[in-house]
Formats: structure tokens, C-alpha cells, sequence
């Protein structure tokens, strides 16, 4: 039985055809990230916004195709962890990587619905932030749970809200510039007092965590139809236009403030806007920054819920988390543990400090999967799949060692302490299993 064949008599349904594919990896991308961190990105290079979000492009894109390669050959749900167990055979390893793809999901998702439940929220609701977080996540629980066809359809419709949004921007500072208006030459300034390689550096690892959200899209495989030949056009098309999409905010930011004016403001796109002088309504275009940030909560979630299946298939994870709705198959507990793992964070930390930790648990995942790639060439597959060219995934695990060395002891710490939980989760996952009674074994 080949792998599209297992595809097809998956206990999960295929209902994710290739434009759904390319909307839900674009919506993951298009995600929050774009709309609070063209500020931090300005403060780190200057007006030069475009050139870090163009570097962070390629960066994302080396591993992109990593991923491209080893989903088309392993098309299960799972994701990396899959693709550690079948490179490396060691379990504890694989646990290792899925943990860390499954807190860097939920740890995001906690994230953004402390964002959303906050300051995009208050104008139309002024309510607490902790209880309307989690109000929120188990509003997307509850859609996440009917169905991955409702899900995705759900995302169509905010994806295509949050680029309406993200192209509203460019189009009103266009506007500006055509009246003569803003300040194009700033473009191509760069911080005073830092060398631009050292700026452009540290910027590409804030602009880094505007392109996360791609590798979400390997623990949906399974539900994918004709995976083989839509994963890779979905996947490099998705980024293509996000990148493209994030070069033009990034000029048109640059055009519209000055970089200290983006550098100190919490809703730097609203200020963009607001400098124009159109007249966006103010409550409009907060409107879309909160359906963007709902958008990435809800796709990481769905990631978060079909990775902890996916582990529970390959028995890193007990039996019960592939359970799924006799109906809808839906993985249920899966849904439900990793909503209230989502709960229990929004307790721990702001926004800020979540968003940094998942950046550096996903570098942790993307140079196994890299690693990965490399090892499982001598692994032949009876099917067609793509294949990337051997110098880019070493390529790709450079760049993940450079971005690494740009992470703060502070979030090394909040990391290495959740890896540690992971180790013990795998030893008590280890212990639970040795002590089931084996089967009974029937004589010939």
C-alpha cells in the first residue's frame, strides 16, 4: 500500500482540496504578526522595513521546502514528529520535536487570544482580558470539533477580511504618495549607529515570526485530497503572496511614519491609516485586526489538535488522543486537552514574551525536520514526490543556527523549562505503557 493510498483510508477525512490548502496556509501566515510588529521591526533597522521582511522570506522559505519534500513522501498527520521518527527511530527524539510543535502551537495560541480579548477587543466589548481569552478559545474549540471543512471554510472568509485589510493599507498610502505626500527616500534608511548587516539581522528575526505558520500545514496531510501534487503549489504560493504582501507594508509603513513614530506605537497599521488623512474609521480597521488574530488562533489550533493525533498514532502519546466523533472525525480529545493547555498559558505571560518562545521552539522543530530531509533520501518511496535540491536544507539549518543566536537568555530559560515538562510527560507516557498487561500470545 503506497502512502496516497494510506492517505485515502485515513480515519480522517480528506475535505481540504488545493485553493483551501493555499487560503489556510496564507491565513496562518497573514496572521497577527504583520499588524503589531512592523513597529518592532522599525525600531531594530530603521525605515529599510522591506529588507529584513524580504530576508525572513528566504530564511522561511529554505525550510518551506524541507517541509514540501517531506510531507509529499509522508503524507500523515504529525508533522515533524513523523518525520523525527522516521529518520532518526528514536522516540524520545520524536517526542521531543512534536512536543515542541505542540507548545510552540499552543503556547501561539494563548498568545493571540490574549491579543485578541485585549486592546482590539475593548472598543466593542470592555470586558476582562483572562475570562474573554478563554471564552475565545473555546468558541474556536467548539468550530475546530464540528469539522476541518467548516474550519477551512471559516478561514476563507477571514483570510480573505485580513488581506483586505493588509491591501487598504498600501492602497491609502499609495494614495497619499499620489497627492505627493509621505516620505519615500526613507526606504532606504537604516539605523544610525549600527552597521545595516547587524540591523538587517536582528530585525529578520522579529520579521521571522511573521512567516511562521507554514509548517502548521504538515499536520493536516492527511485530510488534504491529492496531497503529492497540491502541497508544494499551496505551500510556495501561500508565501510567495505573503511575502509579497509584507515587502508592500513594510515600504508603505516606511513612506507614511517616521521610524520612531512606528517604533512607538502598539497598532502601528491603524497609525499608518490614521496618517493618510482618508478617513478609515478607526473602529473598521480594528475590526480586521481582530478577525486576522482570530484567523491565526484558530488554524494554530486546529495544527495543535491534528498534531497531538498524529502523535497519539504513532504511540508517543496515550491511545485516547486519537480518538475522534463517530460523526464528524474529529479528533476530540486531542481538541479538548490542547484547548485547556491553551487556557492554563494565557495565565503566564504577556504577548510579547509567548510570541519570542515560539519562535524559538519552532527552530528547534525546523532543524530536525531539516536534518530529517537529508537523512531519509536513502529512504525509497514506491510514489512520485517533490525533492528539493540537496544544498538547500543545509542552507536552511544555517540559517536556523543564526536565528538562534539571536534569542535572549530570558526566553532560553521559559523554553528549557518546557521541554523539561515534555521529558516528563514521554517518562510517564514510557512508565503508563510498560505497565499494560501484554497480549495474550496464541500458540500456532
Amino acid at each position: 500500500m503506497d502512502a496516497q493510498t494510506k492517505n485515502q483510508s485515513s480515519k480522517l477525512k480528506q475535505g481540504i482540496t488545493g485553493p483551501l490548502l493555499y487560503l489556510f496556509i496564507l491565513g496562518d501566515v497573514l496572521g497577527a504578526g504583520i499588524y503589531a510588529l512592523v513597529g518592532e521591526v522599525a525600531g531594530e533597522v530603521g525605515g529599510a522595513i522591506w529588507v529584513p521582511l524580504l530576508v525572513a522570506l528566504g530564511l522561511a522559505m529554505l525550510t518551506a521546502a524541507s517541509y514540501a519534500e517531506l510531507v509529499t513522501k509522508y503524507p500523515k498527520a504529525g508533522g515533524a514528529a513523523v518525520f523525527a521518527e522516521r529518520a532518526f527511530k528514536k522516540p524520545w527524539l520524536s517526542f521531543i520535536v512534536g512536543f515542541c510543535m505542540l507548545a510552540a502551537g499552543v503556547t501561539s495560541a494563548a498568545g493571540l487570544s490574549l491579543a485578541f480579548a485585549g486592546d482590539y477587543l475593548k472598543p466593542f466589548l470592555d470586558v476582562p482580558t483572562i475570562p474573554a481569552a478563554i471564552v475565545f478559545l473555546i468558541l474556536l474549540a467548539l468550530l475546530n470539533a464540528r469539522g476541518i471543512k467548516e474550519s477551512v471554510r471559516a478561514n476563507v472568509i477571514m483570510t480573505v477580511i485580513e488581506v483586505s485589510g493588509l491591501i487598504l493599507v498600501i492602497v491609502v498610502v499609495g494614495m497619499l504618495v499620489a497627492q505627493g505626500g509621505g516620505e519615500p527616500a526613507r526606504v532606504m534608511e537604516f539605523r544610525e549607529g549600527v552597521s545595516p548587516g547587524m540591523a538587517v539581522l536582528g530585525a529578520s528575526l522579529l520579521a521571522y515570526y511573521s512567516f511562521v505558520g507554514f509548517e502548521v500545514s504538515a499536520n493536516v496531510a492527511e485530510e488534504v485530497v491529492n496531497v503529492r501534487k497540491v502541497y508544494p503549489r499551496a505551500l510556495f504560493g501561500a508565501l510567495l503572496t505573503a511575502g509579497a504582501v509584507y515587502v508592500l507594508i513594510g515600504l508603505a509603513s516606511s513612506v507614511a511614519l517616521s521610524t520612531d513614530e512606528l517604533a512607538g506605537s502598539s497598532g502601528p497599521l491603524l497609525d499608518v491609516v490614521a496618517a493618510t488623512g482618508v478617513g478609515v474609521p478607526e473602529w473598521l480597521f480594528g475590526l480586521i485586526a481582530l478577525i486576522a488574530v482570530a484567523n491565526g488562533a484558530l488554524l494554530t489550533m486546529i495544527m495543535s489538535s491534528r498534531l497531538a493525533f498524529g502523535m497519539a498514532e504513532q504511540g508517543l502519546l496515550p491511545q485516547m488522543f486519537g480518538r475522534v466523533l463517530p460523526r464528524r472525525r474529529t479528533p476530540w480529545v486531542a481538541i479538548v486537552v490542547t484547548t485547556a493547555v491553551a487556557m492554563a498559558l494565557t495565565l503566564t505571560g504577556g504577548l510579547a514574551t509567548l510570541a519570542q518562545t515560539v519562535v524559538l521552539l519552532l527552530l528547534f522543530v525546523f532543524i530536525s525536520t531539516n536534518v530529517a530531509v537529508l537523512v531519509l533520501r536513502k529512504d525509497k518511496v514506491e510514489h512520485d514526490h517533490f525533492r528539493v535540491p540537496k544544498i538547500l536544507p543545509y542552507a536552511a539549518l544555517a540559517s536556523c543556527l543564526i536565528l538562534l543566536t539571536q534569542q535572549g537568555a530570558e526566553i532560553w530559560l521559559r523554553a528549557g523549562i518546557l521541554l523539561v515538562v515534555g521529558i516528563v510527560l514521554y517518562l510517564l507516557t514510557k512508565l503508563g505503557s510498560n505497565k499494560r498487561p501484554a497480549p495474550a500470545r496464541l500458540d500456532p
